[in-house]
């Protein structure tokens, strides 16, 4: 967050910089307010391009393991222009790699899901899935295990098909 404050700084200036290169070519013709609308401006265009390449820089980086399950666009009114272009500024993926199961119950696995947000730390939260009822679980609302390794307290998500979390997890 701090860098892009210092490329916001930097891009009003540079725009600014630009405007009175232009004002010197033309002699001094260009009125007073064109410097401080175009470091405006350049300082809104720097903020909205950041927006727009937050999601392709963060899903760049990640490893191959992680699968985006979910994308979550955004659009506000105080923004106008993202009513035309959404953005993505939150997504959920899984770890393959985590994908564990149980000899005892074949047909549940267990993953560590990922949520990623713009302004928001990482977070990760195991997700028991049920291939064969075409559930999933959120296992930080107090499931546990028995001693067999079955899952007891788990509140139970029937999902509708197509599940973007159970699709990755179960395919596998």
């Amino acid at each position: 967050m701090f860098l892009e404050l210092i490329g916001t700084v930097f891009a009003g200036l540079a725009f600014a910089g630009i405007a009175l290169v232009l004002n010197k070519l033309t002699g001094g013709r260009l009125p007073k307010w064109t410097t401080p609308v175009a470091a405006g401006l350049g300082m809104i265009a720097m903020t909205i391009t950041s927006e727009y390449s937050w999601y392709d820089r963060t899903r760049d980086q990640l490893p191959q393991e992680l699968t985006i399950v979910q994308e979550v666009e955004s659009r506000a009114f105080y923004r106008p222009w993202t009513y035309a272009v959404p953005f993505i500024d939150r997504f959920a993926a899984i770890d393959t790699v985590s994908v564990r199961t149980n000899d005892n119950v074949p047909e549940q696995r267990l993953v560590d899901l990922y949520f990623f947000g713009r302004w928001a730390p990482v977070s990760k939260v195991p997700v028991a899935v049920n291939c064969a009822d075409n559930s999933r679980a959120n296992l930080a609302d107090g499931a546990e295990f028995s001693d067999d390794g079955r899952l007891i307290n788990a509140d139970w998500f029937t999902a509708g098909d197509g599940d973007p979390v159970i699709e990755a997890t179960c395919g596998v």
